[in-house]
């Protein structure tokens, strides 16, 4: 049963009970009876990312922040270097020795003049000792003499560049036979070795010819300047100037 009397006294400040919008409350919120945001008010927009667009990565409008221009994007490698020593006047590059520290390769100039400078020296020995015993006029005088000289220079060759990579024309000409490897004096292997490849072939057959053939394969070798007797012996010939 409804206690509201129309006659009664009017609610205070005249009118109706007014059921609108009530006036904020002090220090802000949601007035009191009013119903409240079942999501919550959005925060307000802060500033675009330090990087902006594409900062985290470019998924969303932007490519993904690279290294600097001319930089491997993934990282360094040592096979993004180039070998030891290659490059201008590196590892064998034209007139740079076949490894760092070591000295430019010897000429080709040089190198003949050394080896002429040996063989007349060796030439000159065997004739000495074959005289006494034959004549050079005789077929058989001067094939000795021959076998003689390519007997002598074996061992010549063999017991100098084993000691320290020169002989006396070499030493004349400022060139010195190394190792390929690491550029020291050649061990006794591969002095004997270097020097039986220059002699023996020759012995054999066809003196001439085969020196022909084994110097004109180092001119064409590349970047080595390598005659088939240092490629036997893994050996290479440096300036020492």
């Amino acid at each position: 049963m409804s206690t509201y009397d129309p006659s009664g006294p009017e609610p205070e400040g005249g009118g109706k009970p007014s059921f609108g919008k009530q006036p904020p409350q002090p220090g802000g919120g949601t007035p009191e009876g009013a119903p409240s945001d079942p999501y919550g008010t959005p925060p307000p927009a802060g500033p675009p990312p330090a990087d902006g667009p594409g900062a985290y990565g470019g998924t969303y409008g932007g490519a993904p922040a690279g290294p600097p221009y001319g930089q491997n994007p993934y990282g360094g490698s040592p096979y993004d270097q180039p070998p030891p020593g290659y490059g201008p006047a590196g590892y064998g590059a034209p007139g740079g020795g076949p490894v760092p520290g070591m000295p430019p390769l010897g000429s080709w100039p040089n190198r003949i003049l050394a080896r002429l400078i040996d063989y007349l020296l060796v030439q000159a020995v065997a004739l000495l000792l074959v005289l006494p015993f034959a004549s050079l006029s005789d077929r058989s005088g001067s094939a000795g003499s021959f076998w003689l000289a390519c007997g002598l220079y074996l061992v010549y060759e063999g017991v100098m560049l084993g000691r320290d990579g020169q002989t006396l024309g070499k030493k004349a000409m400022k060139i010195r036979v190394a190792m390929l490897v690491d550029g020291n004096s050649p061990t006794q292997s591969a002095a004997w070795t270097r020097a039986a490849v220059f002699i023996l072939p020759a012995v054999l057959c066809c003196a001439v010819l085969w020196w022909l053939i084994d110097g004109l394969f180092g001119v064409f070798d590349k970047p080595y300047r390598q005659c088939i007797h240092d490629k036997a012996a893994k050996t290479v010939v440096v300036s020492t100037a």
